[in-house]
């Protein structure tokens, strides 16, 4: 049964290998659904990287703030696709967080244990790649999730993001439903907010985000990653972005949507990472 809105606070068995990050090797993993911080609203922003990613960078670093970006590898785009890559480490260059929203949007709860860490490699594996990071965190595509996913992200030393508010930018609400999320958010006077929105849609960046960072700023609100909200740090490691190669592609991986399987072999292991210089790769196939 899928888990929603609850915080798991479990004891740590073992440091995370990097030694940078007080993200820790769980059990399982911690599930985190709201802020702590008070005063603090993390924006976060799922499904891209897309065209709209420099952008929403932009108006962010104009005021001063932060937001947060979930990425896929092969979903509304393909992450190794040059203006991807560029965006991308341009986002991330101005101090954003990003996370992993897996390889290709598939619901996690309908695959198998082989299917489920194929999705986290190969995001892992493009943010290595690109950006030399290995991520703290993974929203779960839908926001769904189960026990058996909980312990693969505990295995591979990542937290599960969540959110309290869904401003439903993708579920088809109006621009002003939208904002009359935002609206309700800083009616409320709430301590803190972990808001939903979608980078890939043309409406949250070129009218829901101006409107979110005025409103939010006018009522004293700190604008700040999902990480600094919760008082912890994004990534287990940041080492250093690798030299691109013809292995970087979206060929012959699942579609958006879809899982290894078949002809496409399940990836399992642990992708490379440099943490000053390039090194061979490491994974596993079942």
């Amino acid at each position: 049964m899928s888990s929603r809105r609850l915080i798991f606070s479990t004891l740590f068995t073992a440091a995370v290998v990097w030694g940078r990050s007080n993200l820790k090797y769980r059990a399982t993993s911690n599930v985190y659904d709201a802020c702590i911080n008070a005063n603090d609203i993390a924006l976060t922003f799922d499904d891209g990287p897309y065209i709209y990613l420099r952008s929403i960078s932009d108006q962010f670093t104009a005021v001063g703030a932060k937001a947060t970006f979930f990425f896929n590898g092969n979903n509304w785009d393909c992450i190794y696709n040059s203006d991807r890559i560029g965006d991308m480490k341009y986002a991330f260059a101005a101090g954003h967080m990003i996370g992993s929203h897996t390889w290709s949007h598939a619901d996690l709860t309908a695959l198998s244990t082989a299917q489920i860490n194929d999705a986290m490699f190969r995001m892992e594996e493009a943010l290595s790649r690109i950006l030399g990071i290995r991520p703290g965190f993974m929203r779960p595509p839908y926001g769904d999730y189960n026990s058996n996913i909980q312990s693969i992200a505990a295995a591979r030393g990542q937290s599960l993001a969540l959110w309290d508010w869904d401003t439903g930018d993708a579920d088809g609400n109006t621009t002003a439903e939208s904002e009359a999320v935002y609206n309700d958010v800083a009616n409320a006077k709430v301590k803190n907010a972990l808001i939903l929105e979608h980078e890939t849609e043309e409406t949250t960046a070129n009218t829901l985000v101006p409107f979110a960072l005025k409103l939010f700023q006018s009522k004293g609100y700190n604008l700040v990653t999902m990480a600094e909200c919760l008082g912890v740090d994004p990534y287990q490691a940041i080492g250093v972005a690798q030299t691109q190669s013809s292995s970087w592609t979206c060929d012959g991986t699942p579609d958006p949507g879809a899982a290894c399987g078949g002809s496409i072999v399940c990836q399992t292991g642990t992708p490379v990472f440099s943490s000053t210089a390039a090194s061979g790769p490491t994974a596993t196939k079942n």
